[in-house]
């Protein structure tokens, strides 16, 4: 665990805004002092879910995409631990674990040319030497029987959340992967494009369900690969929002069901949400609410391993904005799975 960051007291406080009469989320969750063996101290820890995040954009450069992915992990946590702490929130169930530094990777960007075949090599790896850390992590923290909450990012990290949870669960893993694109481009060295490419390889990947492709990206070789493999389903934006030819909540249903009841990642890359600020910020995609309610309906099962939210990039101007969707995302999660945990109801 070379590369973690405990979040800390000090941390919490700088981040709260405290107001005479309210319980902030922030001041009801749980952190780590130290760390002594990482899978001993969170099994014995009295919570759930297990929050940590990746501020790194090196897999979003590595695969000629823009930078801004590193800003997430800030902009979700000033939004997180201020919402309101109450019945709904479940803050008490919640670990701050930290941030995985890759600065030291980051800052060798500034070096790099994307159009220099042995700059784009070099990038991607360190993309690898990433996955290692992330896969590590996530494994220590699904053995120990809790839910990880990755905040990206790139999607690259798709990889080590799926290995990384395949590893601890001894089995290949099933992801919904809320996504424009099938991120299932050549293995040609890691990137955020290619995450589920290696994972499905490596054995890592079982079934794997694409919700809400954006055809006019998706080349016709890939929709081939897709029709092609029992072990790949997919959707439509278009179908579903366009057309009108496919049912959203039907679509969901068909997705779970792919999952065979056995334990599933899910996924959300923010280039799906209409005019998020991304990697690939698009003007046509999936609303906010509706990209809530996905996260809320995929996550009402005790089989859902973990949350993964990527590709956010904000601006100076966006940051609150998109911090306050990451805090949105991440407490339907937690009701939703929470709720299927324990029979409760809201």
């Amino acid at each position: 665990m070379s590369k973690l960051v405990l979040f800390n007291e000090l941390d919490r406080e700088n981040y709260l805004n405290k107001r005479a009469g309210e319980s902030k989320f922030g001041e009801h969750i749980s952190y780590l002092n130290q760390i002594t063996n990482i899978y001993d101290d969170l099994k014995n820890l009295d919570v759930q879910y297990v929050i940590f995040g990746i501020p790194e954009d090196l897999g979003v450069f590595a695969n000629l995409g823009n930078h801004g992915t590193a800003g997430a992990w800030h902009a979700c946590l000033k939004a997180l631990l201020n919402i309101q702490s109450n019945q709904f929130t479940l803050a008490k169930n919640v670990l701050i674990l930290g941030y995985l530094d890759f600065s030291s990777y980051t800052a060798k960007l500034a070096n790099f040319d994307k159009n220099n075949p042995k700059d784009l090599q070099k990038s991607r790896k360190l993309v690898a030497k990433i996955d290692n850390h992330v896969a590590e992590l996530v494994t220590q923290i699904v053995a120990a029987g809790k839910t990880p909450i990755v905040i990206g990012g790139g999607h690259n990290n798709a990889y080590g959340n799926i290995k990384g949870t395949s590893l601890a669960l001894k089995k290949p893993l099933n992801v919904i992967n809320f996504d424009a694109h099938t991120d299932l481009r050549a293995e040609e060295g890691r990137h955020s494009g290619n995450g589920f490419s290696y994972a499905y390889s490596e054995g890592f990947l079982k079934n794997y369900f694409i919700f809400g492709l954006h055809e006019n990206y998706t080349s016709k070789a890939i929709f081939k690969q897709l029709d092609t493999n029992s072990n790949f389903q997919y959707n439509t934006f278009e179908a579903i929002e366009i057309r009108k030819d496919l049912k959203f909540k039907s679509e969901i249903k068909r997705a779970l069901l792919f999952m065979q009841g056995k334990p599933y990642g899910i996924e959300i890359d923010c280039d799906a949400i209409q005019n998020m600020p991304s990697s690939a910020k698009s003007p046509s995609g999936f609303s906010s609410n509706k990209t809530r309610h996905f996260v809320h309906k995929v996550s009402q099962s005790k089989h859902a391993m973990y949350l993964h939210l990527c590709e956010a990039a904000p601006t100076p101007e966006t940051d609150t904005q998109v911090g306050k969707m990451l805090a949105y995302l991440i407490t339907d999660f937690i009701k939703g799975h929470y709720a299927a945990r324990v029979g409760a109801t809201y």
